[in-house]
């Protein structure tokens, strides 16, 4: 439940608790202290309390969602801190672009090593599914080998 200040330069302005933005996002407070501690959120004190501006609420969704992307914290520090240097955004957006690149290359490579991987395994299971057959007509231990193949996920 966000609280709207009546401090002094604060006047007005929504404000978070840190476990406002704990339950919202459904992260640990602790991960949001980390955060603070890497230099991506700036909370304000308030009677002793760390409190939250709409601010901090907009950087802490665009630091969950560089991680759900991949970026390093300090990938998604960097892009956040070009905002407030570049009043026309322009490097913001040109470093954000680049990195948004590289970051396609990472996964395309990703995605194409697991698809080797994953042909590499079928035939490798192809194989020795085939042996298992070839043995058990030859008559080894035929209850033993059909179970294995059966284990199959």
């Amino acid at each position: 439940m966000s609280i709207y200040s009546t401090q002094a330069g604060l006047e007005g302005v929504r404000l978070y608790s840190i476990g406002d933005l704990a339950q919202e996002f459904g992260i640990s407070p602790r991960a949001i202290r980390f955060y603070e501690d890497q230099g991506l959120l700036s909370p304000q004190r308030l009677a002793g309390n760390r409190v939250y501006t709409h601010r901090d609420h907009a950087r802490l969704v665009l630091v969950l969602r560089g991680k759900r992307l991949g970026f390093s914290l300090a990938d998604i520090k960097e892009m956040l801190d070009l905002y407030d240097a570049d009043s026309e955004h322009q490097e913001q957006l040109r470093v954000s672009l680049a990195k948004g690149r590289k970051r396609i290359r990472e996964l395309e490579r990703q995605s194409a090593e697991i698809t080797a991987t994953l042909a590499e395994l079928r035939e490798l299971e192809a194989k020795a599914v085939a042996m298992l057959r070839d043995r058990e007509s030859e008559g080894e231990e035929p209850s033993r080998l059909a179970a294995q193949e059966g284990s199959k996920p």
